[in-house]
């Protein structure tokens, strides 16, 4: 068995993508990266805020991902940090997501990168772009639930 069968590390999030969507499924996708590419991210020098994926000719690419050179790699000729990068997905999933996709106010955005089984993965998400109004109606939804914990923590304390 190996060192880390089964469990996940998140390498990079997204945290804008729930703020800016609603995210309606997800998929996970495998990444064709290269050597250095694989290694500064397990060092968590990546950063998917300004990604996007776009799908052409059948095939699902990501654009915008940026992943810093690793120190130790090829110094004479270093890749482009954020070159675009295909992602594996089986047709079906292409498919569907290219359906999807097509429709109004649908994006496909990349949620986190994590390695699983020793591989790199990125979550997609489809998501649906939220308007201002819903923004900050999430806003307050959320400023509101750190209230009511706010005054549990506080009931609590005073209850001891």
């Amino acid at each position: 068995m190996g060192k880390n069968d089964g469990q996940s590390k998140v390498l990079a999030q997204n945290k804008k993508a729930s703020h800016d969507y609603f995210i309606e499924d997800t998929y996970e996708a495998g990444m064709v990266l290269t050597g250095t590419e694989i290694k500064s991210l397990r060092n968590g020098r990546a950063n998917i805020g300004d990604a996007f994926a776009t799908i052409r000719n059948g095939e699902i690419h990501i654009h915008n991902m940026h992943i810093s050179p690793f120190e130790q790699g090829n110094r004479h000729n270093p890749l482009d940090p954020t070159r675009t990068r295909k992602l594996l997905l089986h047709k079906s999933q292409i498919n569907k997501l290219l359906g999807l996709s097509k429709q109004e106010g649908y994006s496909i955005v990349p949620l986190k990168i994590y390695v699983r089984n020793g591989y790199a993965k990125l979550l997609l998400g489809l998501g649906k772009g939220k308007k201002q109004y819903d923004k900050r109606e999430s806003a307050a939804k959320r400023d509101a639930q750190r209230d009511i914990q706010r005054a549990l923590r506080e009931k609590q304390k005073i209850a001891r």
